[in-house]
This record gives structure tokens, C-alpha cells and sequence, in this order.
């Protein structure tokens, strides 16, 4: 397995997609995530006029610097709210998503994770039925530019109307994409999520050769923190035996923030002083590098660094 690492870490600290990118490299990642989970107000890639003129020129910067893009996510959302109030983010959802996935194939990205939604009123059968709809629309585009479309595993914890969310089991996923049943839609597990329910073996196992991602992080059980490998209580040996045991061929793609831009939102302010409130650049790149050796362990231990 290849070791990648997603723009995300750098999102809160950096303007433009070239600069993460360029973090990255220095902290030793050769293999790239391209994260578009957040739209930003003037975003050069989803948002700006001249995107495909941004685009070009971030698939250059990469070659230059010598590193791959391999995955990407798509913009966050909520993809089954399409009335009233919700009517105008679904629109643009759709939109930034779409752009998204061209943007994959101008990149030569082969994998998207895309999240698929939930409403409380709907049982199993709706939430297959409304998801296999908003994922056409998707994998529409997605034939054009030969890009697979990932669906992730949330967890019961991590979701507002959780109890109606049935993509979060190994199980419940390969279901779900034989229903869809499409050659380009597939499965990326989450281990974070994989970890505030329980035991990942398993899961992993019956995913199979429908998953195509990872999303590498920990956390300890009862929140989606997105820290580090071994900052949490995620068992490392039964994800890399899963992963080796099922045949597992794509990245070891992480998705761990660093733990630190990830829980700046959940802290309490203090109005008299905020000097200590946000991490340095410095400190973010440190830990990215402190992230890299940790990983590189993990592979190695399991013999599938793969250069």
C-alpha cells in the first residue's frame, strides 16, 4: 500500500490548493487526497470563473514537485434535502459535486468519496431508493471522465437522524452498491467511523472487492475526531489484517487533520484572550511530518510499504 494524505490538513492555513499540496510534499507525502469537502466563498477550483485555467495549473505544480494526485472528496452537504429552505444548497451541492468529479478527470483522479444522505422519514428501503437517485445524477458524469464514485461509512454517533442512516455496516454498504449496481460506484471505509461502532474486521471483510478507499484516523469511541493513528483506540492490527485479508488494493489514504484544525469549532471561547485559541503553521506541519512516520510504521510492520 501507498501512503497519501489529504489537502484538508492544510485548509485552515492556506489559500490555494497549490500551497497545500506543497505542505504536504515537505511533510514527506508523495501520494495526494484532493479535499473539496469544503466550499470555500472564492474556492479557485469549485467556485472561480477560471477554474479549468486553476486546475491546469495545480496538475502541473503536482508533476513538477513529483507527487500524485489519487483520491478526492467531494463537497460536503446534504444530499436528500431538496425543498424549501434546503432547495438552494442542494442546487449548489449538486453543482459544486459535478465540478468535482470533472475535476477528478482532468486530474486523472480515479476515486471521489461522495456521502450519501439521510431524512428521519425515511426506512431502508427509502434511504436506498433516494440515494440511488442523487448517485445516478452523479455517476452520470462520472462516465464521462471514467471517475469511480466512493460511498463512505458514517456511524450511529455521527449522524443527526443516525437511526436512519443505513450505510454505516460493511454489510448494509456492499447492499447498497449492489442495489445501485453500477461498475463505477464503490466503497471507501472510514476507520474513525468504523471505530465509534465497534469492530472493524469484520466489516471490512464484507466490503470486499467494493472497496476501492480509505480514510485512515482514530478517535476514542464517542466522538469523529479525525486525530492521529494512536492518539485513539482504533486497533491498528485488525484494520491492517482486514485490509491485507480482503485483498485490499488502493491507498492508505489518511484523513486525520492532524488533530488539530478538526476541534477548533468545539472549543469554548474565552472573550478576554484567544493568543493560545489556534495552532501554528509551523506546529501543523510538524505534526503532518510526526503523522507521516507514525503511518509509515503501521505499513511497514505489516510489510506493504509499497514504494
Amino acid at each position: 500500500m501507498r501512503l497519501a494524505s489529504t489537502t484538508g490538513d492544510f485548509d485552515f492555513y492556506c489559500n490555494t490548493y497549490q500551497e497545500r499540496v506543497q505542505h504536504l510534499y515537505e511533510a514527506g507525502f508523495r501520494y495526494i487526497d484532493l479535499c473539496m469537502y469544503t466550499t470555500f466563498p472564492e474556492d479557485e477550483l469549485l467556485i472561480s470563473e477560471k477554474w479549468r485555467d486553476n486546475v491546469a495549473r495545480l496538475k502541473d505544480y503536482a508533476g513538477e514537485l513529483g507527487v500524485q494526485f489519487v483520491q478526492a472528496h467531494a463537497p460536503g452537504g446534504f444530499p436528500l434535502r431538496t425543498t424549501g429552505e434546503w432547495a438552494a444548497r442542494y442546487e449548489q451541492l449538486i453543482n459544486t459535486t459535478l465540478r468535482s468529479i470533472e475535476i477528478c478527470g482532468l486530474l486523472g483522479i480515479p476515486n471521489i468519496v461522495v456521502h450519501a444522505g439521510c431524512r428521519r422519514d425515511l426506512g431502508k428501503k427509502g434511504f436506498f431508493e433516494e440515494n440511488r437517485e442523487f448517485f445516478k445524477i452523479l455517476l452520470f458524469e462520472a462516465e464521462k471522465h471514467n471517475v469511480n464514485v466512493l460511498v463512505e461509512n458514517s456511524s450511529r454517533q455521527n449522524v443527526a437522524c443516525s437511526t436512519a442512516y443505513y450505510t454505516n455496516t460493511g454489510a448494509d454498504m456492499r447492499e447498497f452498491i449492489e442495489y445501485v449496481n453500477h461498475p463505477l460506484f464503490h466503497a471507501c471505509w472510514d476507520t474513525g467511523h468504523g471505530n465509534m461502532d465497534g469492530g472493524q474486521y469484520d466489516e471490512i471483510m464484507a466490503l470486499g472487492d467494493e472497496l476501492y478507499a480509505v480514510h485512515i484516523n482514530d478517535n476514542q469511541e464517542n466522538t469523529d475526531a479525525h486525530v492521529i493513528p494512536f492518539m485513539g483506540t482504533v486497533n491498528w492490527d485488525e484494520v491492517m489484517c482486514a485490509l491485507i485479508d480482503s485483498g485490499y488494493k488502493g491507498y492508505f489514504t489518511l484523513e486525520a487533520s492532524a488533530g488539530f484544525t478538526n476541534v477548533l469549532n468545539k472549543k469554548r471561547l474565552f472573550e478576554r484572550d484567544s493568543r493560545l485559541r489556534i495552532p501554528t503553521l509551523s506546529m501543523q506541519k510538524s505534526a503532518e511530518k510526526f503523522m507521516y512516520e507514525i503511518c509509515m510504521h503501521i505499513l511497514q510492520s505489516y510489510e506493504c510499504d509499497e514504494k
